[in-house]
């Protein structure tokens, strides 16, 4: 018998018709908030604690505590609730607050951390992994700590095989932001595997683009830009870095929703856009792949829809 677990993965590959322009590569996008959170991190949490599962980090009656902005942690509660495991997140009202309402609805334990004007910066993150780690250390805790577990790149593997075979074979270059940088690698790693000219591109925020070499900054596109190079980081697997501002990507969301009917966050905006300008590159006989990281219905009551 099924479960919902069952349920993640094998979401739908569409092309964008209206927001590309002329000339531009072929793109298109997966809608992965087809999983039953509305986001792709079901992938990784699902990967996450099945790993550990397996080898004994996390057994029956376990706590399970994570810092994150939001989507990750939505994702671990689905896979706690189904699964039957205490889970302890360690966030801030820096993410939206359907994020946190849909956290706490599976059942998770919210501790919010106080951000800078509710926007993300270096000094949030580090003060969330450090409450996080202060809860590790409690009898029969297991800390997922996303920014260091490896598990959760394999969680994208799957991601990458669906591109490949929806695209008919067919994509030459993959743009993604990039979080903790297990997406990026789990879908570019499988890619490229199929095709070794594949181009793949990191999108980072305008205001931080610390990948590139600038300062960190605050910024406003969740779940991305964490103010540092994150721990998964593989410099050597990206062929180009391409920054993003937040309001622009805010917009590019905002018309997604209205000319495509995709209904996106801001990530998914900074990921077309990024596209976009590889596109004009790379002219129309290319195929760029992306992603629809999370729905739009995880913000609408933040300035990305209300303003």
């Amino acid at each position: 018998m099924a479960t919902v677990l069952d349920a993640i993965g094998g979401t739908s590959l569409v092309e964008l018709e209206r927001v590309v322009p002329p000339g531009s590569a072929r793109i298109v996008v997966k809608l992965e908030w087809e999983n039953p959170t509305g986001s792709m991190k079901d992938r990784a949490a699902q990967a996450m604690l099945s790993r550990a599962e397996e080898d004994g980090r996390l057994r029956p009656g376990d706590t399970v505590v994570e810092y994150t902005g939001g989507s990750t942690g939505v994702s671990l509660a689905l896979v706690c609730a189904a699964r039957g495991y205490r889970l302890v997140i360690v966030t801030s009202e820096a993410f939206s607050e359907e994020k946190l309402v849909q956290m706490a609805a599976f059942g998770a334990e919210l501790v919010l951390v106080p951000s800078e004007a509710g926007r993300t910066t270096k000094g949030l993150i580090l003060a969330m992994i450090e409450r996080a780690r202060e809860l590790s250390h409690q009898p029969r805790t297991y800390w997922t700590d996303q920014l260091h577990n490896e598990d959760s790149i394999a969680g994208y593997h799957g991601l990458g095989e669906e591109i490949w075979d929806q695209t008919g074979a067919g994509v030459d270059a993959f743009v993604q932001t990039v979080g903790t940088a297990a997406s990026i690698r789990g879908v570019g790693e499988t890619l490229r595997r199929h095709n070794p000219q594949l181009t793949i591109v990191a999108v980072e925020p305008g205001e931080s683009a610390v990948l590139a070499g600038g300062p960190a900054g605050p910024h406003k596109i969740e779940g991305v830009g964490i103010g540092y190079r994150p721990p998964l980081w593989k410099p050597e697997l990206i062929d180009e870095l391409i920054a993003i501002d937040t309001a622009e990507a805010q917009e590019m969301a905002r018309r997604l929703t209205r000319e495509e009917g995709l209904f996106a966050g801001t990530s998914s905006g900074a990921n077309v856009l990024a596209a976009i300008e590889l596109g004009q590159r790379l002219g129309p006989k290319a195929t760029i792949a992306t992603l629809m990281v999370d729905s739009g219905l995880k913000y609408t009551s933040t300035d990305v829809y209300r303003r």
